[in-house]
């Protein structure tokens, strides 16, 4: 008999306590639900799963991604509604104004509505945003070119030209704004005064605050005052004569249009969706510019208005000439350039649905395909409740059976005291 080393005690402990420990792991994962609490529980399944882990979130991230693309989507959809809306009503006031039941008056009251309803479309243009970006002015096209800043410039370029006859009668005079020159018997540009169309030139070339304005030239026997670069100005140069040159009225301010200033554009960019868990995995979508200019509504020279009336909608300054219906010629050719445009917004409108249709796809198969991951993560992480609780019942009888041996086993040296007897 050995009492120094029990055994049977050493070996009951042992398996004691590795029931205990086995018991100690179901409870946990009982209490966990999953199978794999850290990585030594199973090492490459916890890597398999973390993978799918990381699989599903992105796959749930991309569906509210592209939910969010569809309120995108239909934010600027519900803006060229209302374009087409305007659209449809402008095809209806040309079509009105291109009969000649109308007056000149009537016309002029429909062109006020025409540059109305363009100013409204500029504005939408504009303003319609989504989470502070800006949707319909270009910014969201690829094919839209970068701008560098660009200066004002004066509101007309050109000249202005009088047409008379040049009398020699001394005293008459011909005032060129509010400058007087004077007829004489000799030519005294540096006094005024001239003999003929030639002394005239020189006497206002001659003048320091007209030669820093116009250039003095003749025009077939006329005289014609040119404005100098950066001088240019919309109001034209008064001429007038007390028989020294006789103004009949036909003067004429040629040249270019105003310029506004406008600030730096960038190159347009197409919007990028991610709808996918991975890189690469993303929709672009590219949104035209759906302003007046853009759309042919607006423009300079034959069926366009010689005024600027049209604003760009935040304002009421007018920055650019938009459809002339003031005869019956330019209302019916506006009728065609609106129905282009009407063509050019029912086409960015029918591409539009066209995503948010696709979207609506790819939503219904990214929840499919996290379904589905989900349930092979979850084969491979969670546990078997029922299998897990039947392993718990037999670790829990092995532990309380190897309790009771272990307190028998240390009961077995207590024999040798028999012998001491």
């Amino acid at each position: 008999m050995i009492i120094n080393h029990n055994i049977s005690a050493l070996n009951t402990h042992r398996q004691l306590s590795s029931a205990t420990n086995a018991q100690s792991k179901s409870m946990e994962k009982l209490a966990s639900g999953m199978r794999i609490n850290r990585a030594g529980d199973d090492a490459a399944g916890l890597a398999i799963s973390e993978k799918m882990r990381g699989q599903i979130r992105g796959l749930d991230q991309a569906s509210r991604n592209s939910q969010d693309a569809i309120s995108l989507i239909q934010t600027a959809e519900g803006a060229l509604n209302e374009t087409t809306d305007i659209l449809q009503r402008m095809r209806e006031l040309a079509t009105q104004a291109s009969t000649d039941t109308n007056t000149t008056s009537d016309r002029g009251e429909i062109q006020k509505e025409m540059d109305s309803l363009t100013s409204e479309i500029n504005r939408i243009g504009n303003t319609t945003e989504f989470n502070t970006q800006k949707l319909l002015n270009g910014s969201k096209d690829s094919a839209t070119a970068a701008q560098a800043a660009v200066p004002a410039a004066p509101a007309v370029k050109g000249s202005v030209t009088a047409t008379g006859t040049l009398s020699t009668t001394a005293g008459d005079t011909v005032v060129v704004d509010g400058k007087t020159f004077t007829v004489a018997a000799a030519n005294d540009a540096a006094a005024g005064k001239f003999t003929d169309l030639d002394g005239l030139i020189a006497a206002i070339g001659a003048d320091a605050e007209l030669s820093a304005k116009y250039t003095a030239t003749k025009d077939g026997g006329q005289l014609k005052l040119e404005q100098k670069p950066g001088t240019e100005s919309a109001t034209a140069a008064t001429i007038a004569g007390t028989g020294g040159l006789s103004v009949d009225g036909t003067k004429t301010v040629a040249g270019s249009a105003a310029v506004e200033a406008k600030d730096a554009v960038e190159a347009g960019a197409g919007l990028q969706f991610q709808i996918g868990a991975n890189e690469n995995q993303s929709l672009t979508l590219e949104i035209g510019d759906m302003r007046a200019s853009a759309l042919g509504l607006t423009g300079t020279g034959t069926g366009f208005t010689t005024g600027t009336n049209v604003s760009n909608g935040t304002d009421s300054k007018g920055v650019e000439s938009g459809l002339d219906v003031s005869n019956a010629k330019n209302a019916s050719a506006a009728i065609t350039k609106i129905q282009t445009a009407i063509d050019t917004v029912s086409a960015e409108r029918s591409k539009l649905g066209a995503n948010q249709n696709r979207l609506e796809h790819t939503i219904n198969n990214l929840g499919t395909s996290s379904e589905n991951l989900t349930a092979a993560e979850s084969r491979v992480r969670d546990t078997d409740m029922a299998k897990t609780m039947m392993e718990q019942t037999k670790n829990s009888i092995l532990a309380q059976a190897s309790q009771a041996m272990l307190a028998q086993a240390n009961q077995q040296p207590q024999g040798v005291l028999q012998l001491l007897r």
